[in-house]
């Protein structure tokens, strides 16, 4: 029985002693191009720059072997800084894995040190002057940073690495950059990224500033967004690196989330971890499980070999038995600890047996519990099945990376990611894994081709609206009246934030017409709304976001506004703004052709062409059934979404005057005059009064110079976030919701008056 004073070995730091032999990994072509022109950079005394290599370019590898050869063999410090554990993880086992006597030939061992809130992580209070290699997440070290000064004292020279460095506009890592560079005299800023452009244009201004120095034409060049190697996705795929990714989705049919609890939310929301009674639900569901096995039995050889990421030990199990029944070569993989529910134990010799089979074909299939994301050499996969939802856009890049690996580098030419999506009461920010590639604008290569992307990013956004017009216990009415065309987006705000335990979040707003002038607004004021609440922390707390939204709300999303705006986009943006300090990029649905996803123009031909029931059914699987690239099917992926669609369509057609009449005829409600209700009761009514009142207010309060001006302290502004509307006579004193009623207070006055 050991003591507490006996030691046990951890992984979180150490001393790497050179490996003898020389390394069989060799670099790619485009990975020793990008050390080349590193080493250029690196005659520099000091420099910020830019690496830039897709997913799947090998990020990690390039700047690990560099850094070995350049810092570690020089005996220069390295801070190499990321926002998640996995990643921290990665960067240290690269730096082990490559650590040859060929690359670091004047150095008999060194010192690396993990630093995270990971309990199998060290405390930047473990941090050590002789320590080589800091490999820290940046909420740890941003929390502590002056534990740093011992460590950096009296160092002339340091390697700063950002990985994922385009989050590094975000506050935390700007403070942590302006530290060390204040402290050490020449400092060598690298961040690594696959994607520098995907970011709002005010992003990019801000990426200017931290990374100013990049290679062009062989030269070291000031200015702009300085980046030292750059190589893009389309690039890497003609070089047969990587594989061309194709993307297909399924729907299950499946609803999750209905009675989901706060602790349930927080878990997937925060931590990517479904609850287990969620989880067992989604392995039980029998015909979910039968649309995975059938979607793969009907293109098995287009497929090929297929890994598939399950929810748990038990939906491994199930699906391997189906596919077997199915007469496909299959079986599965988990941890090498005995499973609490199944109490299934699998060694590793038996993972490493079944790898075997399937690197060398006698496995189709491999199924696996997230145990598949990084590390293993599987080159002959073709494809991914997406059967468990993720929050994370890292653990998604690592599942899509799967299947990535061209022919050049053993893999193959294309790749299918093949999603299944579930509809989920619940409003969860689930990863779309074409998300990863947004940004990317030479992927893909033609009109057709985007308006396929835009069309599932559109159809995934849709799920929720679509299922609920099949709800007859949800109120739909109003949204059923809008003019089809204008329930399609016009386009999106994309953009991914960090939560405070390092979580990812990749998020799309959809925008329409009834929303798309609203949003402008809100972009144009959100440097002043977070002036006036005082909002200058990196992360908000649920009390600020939930006030800050009202106050969005009554500026600027009031009136009949059908599709509505949603409050939780609101929330997500003003994340994002938080820790940016600018406005998430606007991606347009230009190219897509509305008109062909019509289906008022649809049901009225048909109602034009008198078809009997056999004609319509004929004509509509004609329409639904035309091509592949069908862009009804595409949009709408269910057939019974799209019919329940038209069957509105015609029945508003048909007889539009009745279809929405009152079903209480039996009964006579009592009657108030609208002016006597809150102004809130009266946009549930009448959202455009509601907005006129609203107007009015502000236009009556302004001053000579144009100004709003609060009616109580006289504070002006020409933004409308800073005040409130109020009535002058108080409602519980008989005051009216009218035009001369009301007028504007700045927040604070009128919390006062509240208060009071």
């Amino acid at each position: 029985m050991k003591s507490i004073s006996d030691f046990v070995e951890v992984k979180s730091y150490g001393d790497v002693f050179p490996k003898k032999g020389t390394n069989t990994r060799t670099p790619y072509e485009h990975q020793k191009d990008a050390m080349r022109c590193l080493d250029r950079m690196n005659q520099e005394p000091s420099y910020s720059t830019l690496v830039v290599l897709p997913t799947g370019g090998g990020k990690t590898y390039t700047a690990s072997m560099w850094l070995l050869k350049n810092a570690i063999d020089k005996k220069k410090k390295i801070l190499w800084i990321a926002h998640r554990q996995m990643l921290l993880d990665q960067a240290a086992e690269s730096f082990q894995k490559f650590a040859y006597t060929e690359v670091i030939p004047h150095v008999s061992s060194f010192c690396f040190r993990i630093i995270s809130g990971a309990s199998t992580h060290d405390r930047t209070s473990d941090i050590r002057p002789e320590d080589n290699l800091l490999i820290v997440s940046k909420d740890s070290v941003g929390r502590n940073i002056e534990r740093l000064d011992k460590w950096l004292k009296g160092e002339k020279e340091l390697y700063l690495i950002v990985d994922e460095a385009h989050h590094s506009t975000a506050k935390t890592y700007r403070r942590i950059i302006d530290y060390v560079k204040a402290k050490v005299p020449n400092l060598k800023l690298i961040g690594l990224t696959a994607t520098p452009f995907r970011t709002a244009e005010n992003e990019q201004g801000l990426l200017a500033k931290i990374y100013s120095d990049g290679i062009r034409n062989g030269q070291a060049v000031h200015g702009d967004v300085g980046i030292t190697y750059q190589i893009g996705l389309k690039e890497l795929i003609n070089r047969q690196i990587l594989a061309k990714p194709i993307f297909e989705s399924f729907y299950t049919d499946e609803q999750y989330g209905e009675t989901l609890g706060v602790d349930a939310w927080e878990s997937i929301q925060h931590l990517d971890i479904l609850p287990d009674e969620i989880a067992q639900q989604m392995a039980d569901s029998a015909a979910r499980n039968k649309l995975i096995v059938e979607t793969y039995k009907a293109k098995q050889s287009e497929y090929g070999q297929t890994i598939l990421f399950a929810v748990n030990v038990v939906h491994a199990i199930q699906l391997t038995a189906l596919f077997k029944k199915a007469g496909v070569s299959a079986d599965f993989i988990v941890s090498s600890v005995k499973d609490a529910i199944t109490g299934v134990t699998i060694s590793r010799e038996d993972n490493e047996r079944k790898l075997t089979d399937y690197r060398e074909g006698r496995l189709q299939v491999l199924i696996n519990v997230n145990i598949l994301t990084e590390g293993v050499d599987l080159p002959k996969t073709k494809t991914v099945f997406l059967a468990r939802p993720t929050v994370s856009s890292i653990l998604m890049t690592q599942m899509v990376g799967r299947a990535l690996r061209g022919t050049a580098a053993g893999g193959t030419s294309s790749a299918y990611i093949v999603s299944f999506i579930d509809h989920w009461n619940e409003n969860i920010a689930w990863v779309n894994p074409e998300s990863l590639f947004e940004g990317n604008n030479e992927f893909h290569d033609n009109e057709a081709e985007r308006t396929k992307r835009d069309l599932r990013m559109i159809a995934i956004s849709k799920i929720e609206e679509f299922a609920s017009i099949l709800d007859d216990s949800v109120d739909t009415s109003a949204l059923e009246r809008v003019p089809f065309e204008q329930r399609i987006p016009v386009g999106m705000y994309a953009f991914t934030y960090l939560e405070e335990n390092g979580m990812d979040h990749a998020y799309q707003v959809m925008v329409y017409d009834s929303t798309e002038d609203a949003y402008r607004q809100l972009m144009d004021s959100l440097p002043s709304l977070f002036r006036s609440f005082g909002a200058t922390e990196e992360y908000l707390s649920d009390e600020q976001l939930d006030e800050m939204e009202r106050q969005c709300r009554d500026s600027f999303f009031c009136g009949e506004l059908v599709p509505p705006y949603e409050s939780r986009d609101v929330i997500n943006i003003l994340k994002y703004y938080a820790q940016y300090e600018t406005v998430p990029q606007f991606y347009t649905f230009a190219e897509v052709d509305r008109s062909k996803l019509d289906v008022t123009a649809i049901a009225q031909h048909i109602w034009d062409e008198d078809m009997g029931q056999r004609k319509k059914t004929e004509y509509i699987d004609s329409i639904w059934d035309s091509s592949d690239d069908n862009m009804l099917r595409l949009f709408f992926g269910r057939k019974l979404y799209f019919l329940r669609q038209l069957d509105i369509e015609l029945m508003k057609i048909s007889h539009s005057s009745d279809l929405y009449e009152d079903q209480y005829k039996n009964v006579k409600f009592g009657t108030r005059a609208l002016e006597d209700l809150p102004l809130y009761e009266i946009g549930k009514i009448d959202p455009m009064l509601e907005k006129q009142l609203r107007d009015a207010a502000f236009e009556n309060a302004k001053n000579k110079y144009g100004e709003y001006q609060c009616a109580c302290c006289g504070r002006t502004d020409r933004s409308r976030v800073y005040f409130q509307v109020d009535h002058i006579v108080p409602m519980n004193r008989g005051g009216k919701s009218t035009a001369e009623n009301l007028q504007i207070l700045c927040r604070q006055c009128n919390g006062t008056k509240g208060d009071n």
